[in-house]
């Protein structure tokens, strides 16, 4: 039903995630990022509280694999959720209860963690992790390539209908928060047209933001 990757770039210090669903707007619940400390994904039978819950265990000084321990352990319903975690460090942790979804997998890497449910085969997230691991190009290009991946290796085991590119780096804020909440041919494609819409602006928007005296304007009446 869900694949997705959520990952520190090491370039920056910045948190991403991209994820892709059967079900509407995946991004909306499964994407957690909060500057600084982490990112989480929280999925499978989502809670999204469960996301929030370990950003604010990185927060409070725990390292990912504690925040990890800390929530399972501590979560009565746990075994319907499938989570992952990176912190500040890049440290890494995942976690798939008893009752997440048909065929499964969670991949750990430098920094990063791919993670899906009711996939069409395991090798699914293997293939994320090693395209979002050789790729070049902006943050959101290597999570993009991870995603589109995920899809061509087989992704769910019906068709995607909604993706999310979600990216924390020098606010608090998201510097790129993409959505496609309902498409019947191909969400991640058109997520990616999103992403090349976005990036030669995305800097300039983050620019009025902090200095708005000197961001540019688009010529439009009422410019936001």
């Amino acid at each position: 039903m869900t694949f997705s990757l959520v990952a520190r770039d090491p370039q920056t210090g910045g948190f991403g995630m991209v994820v892709t669903s059967s079900s509407p707007a995946v991004a909306a619940r499964c994407v957690h990022l909060r500057q600084g400390v982490g990112g989480a994904a929280s999925q499978n039978i989502t809670d999204p509280g469960l996301g929030t819950a370990l950003l604010d265990l990185l927060e409070a000084g725990a390292p990912a694999a504690e925040a990890m321990a800390k929530l399972v352990a501590g979560t009565v319903d746990i075994n319907y959720r499938q989570l992952s975690v990176v912190d500040a460090h890049g440290r890494t942790a995942a976690f798939s209860g008893s009752g997440t979804l048909g065929t499964h997998r969670t991949v750990e890497g430098a920094g990063a963690v791919a993670a899906g449910n009711l996939l069409s085969s395991p090798e699914v997230v293997d293939a994320i992790m090693a395209a979002y691991s050789s790729a070049d190009g902006d943050f959101e290009d290597r999570l993009l390539a991870g995603l589109r991946a995920g899809r061509d290796a087989g992704g769910e085991e019906g068709p995607q209908h909604s993706a999310g590119l979600v990216v924390v780096d020098q606010a608090a804020w998201p510097v790129t928060d993409l959505r496609v909440d309902w498409d019947d041919d191909d969400p991640i494609a058109r997520l990616s047209e999103l992403w090349t819409l976005w990036e030669p602006q995305k800097i300039d928007y983050l620019t009025r933001a902090v200095h708005p005296d000197t961001a540019p304007t688009y010529g439009v009446p009422g410019d936001l």
